[in-house]
């Protein structure tokens, strides 16, 4: 919430413009909104809604609590659990992505982005992933080259480009 409410407010500080000419600050000023709207939705949830171990609601006895036996408790360790794969494999395609979209252009950082996400999951077809990167590809170079017309290269100084 607060995170969203001070890029919201910061930006205020550029001109926002209107829906059919948007302002450098309209854009950092509507989604910040909607970080802390949905920030806020999360922090009224836990308040309403808290989870109870077990899945059962407050006061109402679980199969375990009738025999007897102990109840199963959450692991309360930090990070218990996490599968680390997806999480480096998506996190370093997005800074393989930041790092080589000036070097290498945006069609091969896309392409090798797309690549490199495809790690976080076991059994997934190379075939089906190379499809998904070239049509990733395309649909990245249409809609920020061609579409919004950014000055990005499509292949960079690293490949001669």
């Amino acid at each position: 919430m607060v995170l969203g409410a001070a890029f919201a407010v910061g930006a205020l500080g550029y001109e926002l413009g209107d829906l059919l000419d948007m302002g450098p600050g309209y854009v950092p000023l509507v989604l910040g909104l909607v970080l802390a709207l949905l920030g806020a939705i999360c922090v009224v949830k836990a308040y309403v809604a808290p989870d109870t171990p077990g899945g059962t609601s407050p006061g109402t006895p679980s199969s375990e609590e009738d025999d007897g036996a102990a109840v199963d408790q959450p692991d309360l360790r930090p990070l218990a659990g996490l599968e680390w794969r997806p999480v480096v494999a998506i996190a370093g395609a997005i800074v393989f992505f930041a790092l080589t979209v000036d070097g290498l252009g945006v069609i091969p950082s896309t392409f090798g982005a797309v690549l490199l996400a495809a790690l976080a999951r076991d059994g997934v077809s190379w075939r089906r992933t190379l499809v998904i990167a070239v049509g990733l590809t395309a649909l990245c170079w249409a809609v920020f080259v061609l579409a919004l017309q950014l000055r990005l290269p499509l292949f960079g100084d690293w490949l001669g480009g």
